[in-house]
């Protein structure tokens, strides 16, 4: 019995980077059966790593298809009429001039959620322009805000971008799609455009500014480095610590376990913020992160150890909460959130034992002599492309 949520849920994912197996990845990780096509070459998009390293193919299966040739294409389109979703993330008008476009899958299947993600979505005068996550939350506005006091903003990885506004927001859209389609109405094409996500994950920031309470230049406010009270301190040891005790009573409890009167620092007084934090810094500079830990952590001074992503599989909350497991020798994240009545199963290492996608295929009801025939052709095989020389 498949575990998970979403288990019987069946979704085809055309082999992109970033939010798009993002997304698959979030559904197969909750039960979905994920069938990849791939290419039958190596595109050399992306970051190249080892295929049992490309932890964002979890719990997939994967297949390569030629979708330059007839056959390749109505493989696919037989694929997709039987699936429940599909998930692409290529330039827009690409899907339409394979032949996959939206139109004709939804008319060969009505109930189909057509999951679309790109960096400026699927119109507008972007909308053909190459780019990455970097750039899409620059038009967003999110980038400009994170940094601190007097430096260019801080690129925050890719996670605002590719993976939160992105492969989340897809995944999100989705399953609202899929929702009305339990409900008895037709399928539909969901648009995920990266610059929209992050600006939705902005709404907050915006109503903070309506208020007139993050107005000051980046790195000068509360929530991006600007507070003394919600900030990252270096300890005697080089490791670090964040406090954020942005509630009074927070606040008091921090200066008494720091050994401090309840009114020796006015937090509400931003004009002496970096007076206090230097006041501060040489205070969390006197022990290491592990002394602090046994001070503050735990307590309601709001504090954690900054930990790196060698070492957080080890803090014993994390342990304790299985936040991090090991699959086939590579520890990664677990599956997320929980679920206590449908709990999500250990997901599959990516590309394990992909000639099951065959086995999967027959299950959605492909022929077995086509898969043989295109297979005999050189137009379908199991797996991914071989990598190039070093990828």
């Amino acid at each position: 019995m498949v575990k998970g949520p979403l288990g019987g849920m069946k979704v085809v994912e055309f082999a992109g980077i970033g939010p798009g197996p993002m997304c698959g990845m979030l559904l197969a990780d909750l039960g979905a059966e994920v069938l990849r096509l791939d290419r039958l070459v190596a595109s050399g998009l992306g970051v190249e790593r080892p295929p049992h390293l490309d932890l964002l193919n979890r719990g997939k299966r994967t297949v390569s298809v030629d979708l330059k040739s007839a056959e390749g294409v109505a493989f696919a389109r037989r694929v997709v009429a039987a699936s429940d979703a599909l998930i692409e993330g290529f330039r827009p008008g690409t899907m339409e001039r394979l032949g996959l476009g939206p139109e004709v899958c939804l008319a060969e299947h009505p109930k189909l959620v057509y999951g679309r993600v790109t960096g400026f979505g699927q119109k507008g005068p972007l909308a053909q322009a190459a780019g990455h996550d970097l750039n899409y939350i620059a038009l967003s506005g999110a980038l400009h805000a994170i940094g601190r006091e007097g430096v260019a903003p801080t690129p925050p990885l890719n996670l605002v971008g590719d993976f939160g506004g992105g492969g989340l927001m897809l995944a999100f859209g989705m399953l609202a799609a899929l929702w009305r389609v339990q409900r008895g109405r037709p399928g539909q094409v969901v648009d995920a455009a990266m610059v929209d996500g992050a600006a939705a994950l902005l709404t907050s920031m915006f109503g903070l500014f309506g208020a007139g309470a993050h107005l000051g230049e980046r790195g000068t406010n509360l929530l991006d480095s600007g507070a003394p009270h919600y900030e990252v301190y270096r300890c005697a040891d080089g490791e670090y610590v964040s406090i954020a005790p942005i509630e009074r009573k927070f606040r008091v409890l921090l200066l008494e376990r720091l050994g401090l009167a309840p009114d020796a620092i006015d937090f509400d007084d931003p004009s002496r913020w970096r007076e206090y934090k230097a006041r501060l810094a040489a205070i969390f500079a006197t022990r290491t992160r592990a002394q602090w830990c046994v001070l503050l952590e735990g307590s309601d001074a709001c504090f954690a150890p900054v930990l790196s992503p060698r070492e957080a599989h080890l803090h014993p909350h994390n342990r304790e909460r299985e936040t991090f497991v090991e699959i086939a020798g590579v520890r990664q994240p677990a599956p997320a959130p929980r679920f206590e009545g449908t709990p999500a199963a250990l997901p599959r290492p990516p590309h394990s034992d992909d000639a099951a996608a065959f086995v999967q295929l027959r299950r959605w009801g492909i022929d077995q002599e086509e898969i043989d025939a295109l297979c005999a052709s050189g137009r379908l095989r199991a797996g991914a492309p071989p990598r190039s020389k070093g990828g």
